[in-house]
């Protein structure tokens, strides 16, 4: 299937059908670098890096389509600043070495792929709507937040993505990838 024929769609309110829903799942495991064995961990993990954008509020879920209800991809994002959010406590780096560039670039975003849809253009088109819904929103800038040396690193930067910064985490180290919205 071409990118042309990838639908992108946003869910109404904060539910996806459990069809869909069990489709993102395991494209966000698949796509995972170190996804923890079923069990409590494993909950926790989805949890931190997907399930806190599925509930609603200032969030964007997006979905790539190909066909009705076949998910190719899904992009999750928050569009205010997570350094000052309590619900990203969790994740150190954005109140100790990135909150002056969360100031510049609040909005951020997880985007992942099904295995035969990546590298087809699919994860642009995810990002460039959620980009308008960040701009649209107000957001000076969005960003992600990623391992250095990490295969997605390229395909940020041909979104538009720069290195803005850079700092130590869990035994290796993480860049932020800031692009301007206004």
């Amino acid at each position: 299937m071409s990118v042309e024929q990838i639908r992108i769609v946003r869910p109404a309110g904060p539910e996806c059908s459990p069809l869909l829903l069990a489709q993102i799942d395991a494209i966000f495991f698949d796509a995972s670098a170190r996804p923890p064995p079923p069990g409590p961990e494993r909950e926790a993990f989805r949890e931190r890096w997907l399930g806190r954008y599925l509930h609603g509020g200032t969030d964007v879920v997006l979905l790539a389509l190909a066909g009705e209800d076949t998910v190719a991809g899904y992009l999750v994002g928050a569009l205010e600043d997570p350094a000052k959010q309590e619900r990203f406590a969790d994740i150190g780096y954005f109140r100790t070495h990135f909150a002056e560039l969360t100031r510049r670039f609040p909005a951020h975003l997880h985007v992942n792929l099904a295995e035969p849809y990546r590298g087809r253009g699919t994860g642009a088109l995810l990002v460039e709507a959620f980009a308008e819904a960040a701009q649209q929103a107000g957001a000076p800038g969005m960003h992600v937040v990623t391992g250095r040396g990490m295969r997605n690193v390229r395909f940020y930067e041909r979104c538009g993505f720069v290195e803005r910064g850079c700092a130590p985490w869990k035994g290796g180290e993480v860049v932020f990838l800031g692009r301007a919205l206004l």
